[in-house]
């Protein structure tokens, strides 16, 4: 059994991607606060609902810096992989609430569509220009952190989405200021749940994959099979299993038989190299034997 494992160089990067992450978190907090009051004196749905966009970005990145504390711990005792998967788990929770509260925003605005109350457009309009700068704050320093992981990328899409609402939220403040066609208003939040959902959806696919243990995305364990397999002195391979730890750590495990005369140790150690070269996977478990008789019979049976 060769375990390999990868020792990752992200004790001083970890700390510089918690840092501003919590900023923004700061940022989305304070004004989060600020925009339910506004919503409620402006009567706005628009506004309510970038509010609830700005809860689940507050949610997104208050997990994202929690994860990522988690992720740091060593592994030990029972959490063989540590807590990589924490990340895992919050951009599930992340996708899942955002369908759920844009489903909810869907069902309030048609409901007002039909008695739009009366909307206060100016209030509207000045809190959604100041909600759109602090998202472009929140933004720089969330870009700052490492986004192929997915839980730091699901805080960006959310930010990014966000700031789309204000904007839409700002035009429709408009309107309502300009010509007092009330209705502008849950068009807004229609959009902005709209956008919810278009947000949701894949990190809630996305996680469920991780786990489910499917193979990662851009890794076809049929090609792993074929590059194995076609490697000089090995005859078969079969129980190839390949899946991602936590964003960013694929692992791979799989029985290879080889040739009588075959050096065990040293294809191990050439496939290895293949593995990292091709598929850049360095977490790999491969049990190399010798082919004889009776375990061809075995596999040939089990097939």
């Amino acid at each position: 059994m060769a375990q390999d494992h990868d020792h990752h160089h992200h004790g001083v990067s970890a700390e510089t991607q918690i840092r501003p992450l919590a900023v923004a978190l700061a940022l989305i907090v304070s004004f989060m606060a600020a925009e339910v009051v506004l919503a409620v004196v402006a009567d706005s749905l628009a506004l309510l609902s970038d509010a609830a966009h700005m809860l689940i970005d507050a949610a997104a990145l208050g997990m994202s810096v929690w994860a990522a504390r988690l992720a740091l711990r060593p592994a030990g005792g029972r959490m063989t992989f540590g807590f990589r998967r924490a990340e895992i788990l919050a951009a599930q929770a992340n996708g899942i609430t955002l369908l759920l509260l844009g489903a909810l925003i869907v069902f309030e605005a048609l409901r007002r569509l039909g008695s739009p109350p009366d909307v206060d457009g100016a209030i509207v309009v000045g809190t959604a220009v100041a909600g759109a700068l602090v998202n472009v704050l929140a933004l720089t320093q969330v870009a700052r952190a490492n986004r192929a992981n997915l839980n730091v990328e699901g805080s960006f899409r959310h930010l990014l989405t966000d700031l789309y609402a204000f904007a839409g939220t700002a035009v429709a403040g408009a309107v309502i200021w300009t010509t007092g066609f009330q209705q502008a208003d849950s068009i807004a939040s229609l959009a902005v749940a709209g956008s919810m959902l278009w947000a949701g959806w894949p990190l809630v696919r996305r996680s469920g994959e991780v786990l489910l243990e499917a193979a990662p995305a851009g890794l076809a364990p049929d090609e792993i099979t074929a590059a194995i397999r076609s490697h000089s002195g090995v005859t078969d391979v079969h129980d190839l299993h390949v899946w991602e730890i936590s964003s960013g750590f694929p692992a791979l495990s799989a029985h290879v038989l080889v040739g009588r005369g075959e050096d065990c140790h040293g294809i191990r150690r050439e496939l290895e190299a293949v593995l990292h070269e091709r598929f850049g996977i360095d977490h790999t478990t491969l049990q190399v034997e010798h082919t004889s008789d009776r375990l061809l019979d075995i596999i040939r049976r089990d097939r």
